[in-house]
């Protein structure tokens, strides 16, 4: 018995080990780090090298569960509030709507493919109907891609909010497959089911998020125990939710985001501790799915398998984002970007075991199915991730380079916390710049030697400075200690010369010779490209302005402009032009231009019938009428040099105006 455990012990410590001794590979090649996890729970199963016979689908259920619910925690604690204003339309648009419409694509389709039935195939379609939270957190937090904000959003806070609209809806297909529902009973029941579920959820993650917070705020702990209590209390609350009909996985992720967003004790620590158990049940999830996973199983359903996910990937989620974010203005670019971020993981492998639980029909190839929609997302779409970016031209450079900093809080509750900074030779304390009055350096480390503030002059390169400050300021310290930006001075992002904010619009016309608008002749440049950017505004963007182009270079926390570049030339922007994806805007220019062909064209009509009526009248009138002396004709009109001025007129051929834009009006629609 003891050797058994041991043994045990010793093989899940040695994948762990394994798995993050893979992630320097990953990280070289460029190779998902999650499908890396994935590989090695294959390679260890009984069909792989380690050839370990795993087949207990309710051991992996349950390890799969813990570790979501801890995931979705993170994630949920790492969103901010201002993320969650930001995006929080599309997402939760996306989080709903967006996988009720993948789920019932890829179900039908699964339903043709396989010969399942309807319920059968919609089942599997909710099955792989969400994005993977941690694909997509490590992908955009880790994966060096960086995003418009607005994107990046988008994505985070949907890939976090839909994993349980994705488990409702397979919990409840399997609920009636197993009980073999009419159609119209099982649309009440996922009705009835939605709501409960959705309403208990969110209510009990607020409440939760509120108790957990209270609680770490009121007792006094040893600090190490902290971290351990707020874990606790999560899966408490996960569980709780859970048997009383809600949505466990919601509940976690909402308390995740109140106890993220406010003033909690330990939390420097929390964040360092939550880290390394996402980690791990990201490691554990992953690798035990991939023990549970038998490949030789995988040939019975490999085509129609790959039919379905190439299904998945280039129908299901691009349309139902195009349908999704079509209300809230993204651009053709951006809405093909967050379709080609769909990437699905261990969250659909993990709702695949439950029709082997519950011993469904056709349950196994359900799963084998699952598994290769999976491993075909995380190939194709998670190792193109950053040349589709790229591509599609929305990678947008980093404000600030990389910055060593770690915080420690002080006793008592207070509202500073003292931030630790390495000073980077190229940043802009070593080049001078002074750290505000408001942040008090309390300590220097130089070469090893803890010097006092008032004998160690002015910051040099890689010193180590203790800084006592308030928490809401850390961002601003962040730019000062930062190295710089790898793309910060390139000219063709940024232009050829720096250009004050505050400068009138017309000063700047005049010295650099291009003419103003004169309703612009008030403004300053920082009015100008806000009013034409709008809220959403991003380093590198761009306004054309008679011959030359104004750039953001620099904006603050609140995203208004702090430094403008201007270009003297313009640089056309070679976006891509995508065959879908019809932007609002695309959508109204279509619409204004077939308006005015058919009102033109009816416009046309009119004329042509007006002039054919009048030359039925002119013929008419030239009709010989009875005379009255001897029963003949005379004509009805007037011999030619009789005729009234007013007839003459009349009789003019009238030609058919063109339409005030007319090439305006021969433009064809997009394709």
């Amino acid at each position: 018995m003891l050797e058994t455990i041991n043994f045990v012990i010793l093989i899940a410590a040695g994948l762990v080990a394994v798995s993050v001794f893979t992630s320097l590979i990953s990280f070289r090649v460029g190779a998902p780090l999650l499908l890396v996890f994935l590989l090695v729970g294959l390679a260890a199963g009984e069909d792989g090298p380690g050839g370990i016979e795993f087949a207990d689908a309710s051991a992996a259920y349950f390890i799969g569960s813990i570790a979501l619910a801890i995931i979705l925690f993170d994630s949920g604690f790492e969103t901010r509030f201002s993320t969650l204003r930001m995006a929080a339309a599309p997402a939760v648009t996306l989080a709903t709507a967006g996988v009720v419409l993948t789920a019932a694509i890829v179900g039908t389709a699964a339903h043709l493919l396989f010969g399942w039935s309807l319920l059968e195939g919609l089942l599997l379609g909710a099955i792989v109907g969400s994005t993977d939270a941690a694909a997509v957190f490590f992908l955009l937090r880790v994966g060096g891609v960086h995003l418009r904000e607005m994107i990046s959003a988008t994505l985070e806070v949907e890939s976090g909010s839909n994993d349980p609209m994705a488990i409702f809806l397979t919990f409840t297909l399997v609920s009636l497959v197993t009980t073999g529902l009419d159609e119209g009973a099982a649309a009440s029941a996922l009705a009835i089911a939605f709501i409960q579920q959705m309403g208990i959820g969110f209510v009990f993650g607020l409440a939760g998020g509120y108790v957990i917070v209270q609680i770490v705020n009121r007792i006094k702990l040893e600090p190490a125990l902290y971290p351990i209590v707020v874990l606790a209390l999560a899966l408490v609350l996960f569980a709780a939710t859970s048997m009383v009909g809600g949505s466990g996985f919601l509940a976690v992720y909402v308390a995740g985001i109140l106890c993220g967003n406010v003033r909690i004790r330990q939390q420097p620590a929390l964040k360092r501790f939550q880290g390394g158990m996402t980690w791990l049940g990201q490691i554990g999830m992953f690798v035990t799915l991939g023990l549970l996973a038998t490949p030789s199983q995988f040939g019975h359903v490999a085509v129609a398998g790959l039919a379905l996910a190439l299904t998945l990937i280039f129908v299901a989620r691009p349309f139902a984002v195009w349908i999704c974010l079509l209300p809230f203005g993204f651009t053709r670019s951006e809405s093909a970007f967050v379709s080609w971020v769909g990437l699905r993981g261990a969250v659909s492998i993990l709702l695949a075991i439950l029709p082997l639980i519950h011993g469904l029909p056709n349950a196994q190839a359900i799963f084998n199915v699952t598994f290769l929609i999976v491993l075909t997302s995380l190939v194709l779409q998670g190792w193109t991730i950053k040349p589709m970016a790229r591509w599609l031209k929305l990678i947008v450079p980093p404000r600030i380079g990389p910055v060593e900093r770690m915080e420690l809080e002080l006793p008592g509750g207070s509202d500073h916390e003292i931030v630790s900074y390495r000073v980077h030779p190229d940043s802009a304390v070593a080049r001078g710049d002074r750290i505000p009055r408001w942040a008090r350096p309390v300590l220097i480390m130089r070469e090893g030697r803890s010097i006092r503030v008032q004998k160690a002059g002015r910051p040099q390169p890689n010193d180590q400075i203790y800084i006592l400050t308030s928490a809401r300021q850390v961002p601003v310290l962040d730019a000062l200690f930062a190295a710089p930006a790898e793309v910060a001075h390139d000219p063709a992002l940024f232009g050829d010369f720096q250009l004050d904010p505050n400068a009138p619009l017309a000063d700047v016309g005049a010295i650099y010779g291009f003419r103003v608008v004169t309703g612009d002749q008030g403004l300053t440049i920082r009015e100008l490209m806000t009013r034409e950017l709008g809220d959403d505004i991003e380093p590198t963007d761009r306004v054309p302005y008679g011959s030359i182009d104004f750039i953001v270079r620099q904006i603050d926390e609140e995203h208004g402009i702090t430094d403008i570049g201007l270009a003297v030339e313009h640089i056309e922007t070679d976006e891509p032009n995508l065959p879908f994806f019809f932007s609002r805007d695309d959508i109204a220019d279509f619409s204004r231009r077939r308006y005015r062909r058919l009102r033109a064209r009816l416009r046309r009509r009119g004329q042509v019938r007006r002039q054919r009526s009048l030359e039925k009248a002119a013929s008419a009138s030239q009709t010989a009428v009875p005379s009255h002396d001897d029963g003949g004709t005379e004509p009805l009109s007037p011999a030619p040099h009789e005729r009234s001025q007013e007839t003459a007129d009349a009789l003019k051929p009238i030609s058919a105006p063109q339409p005030a834009n007319d090439a305006e009006s021969r433009q064809t629609p997009p394709n």
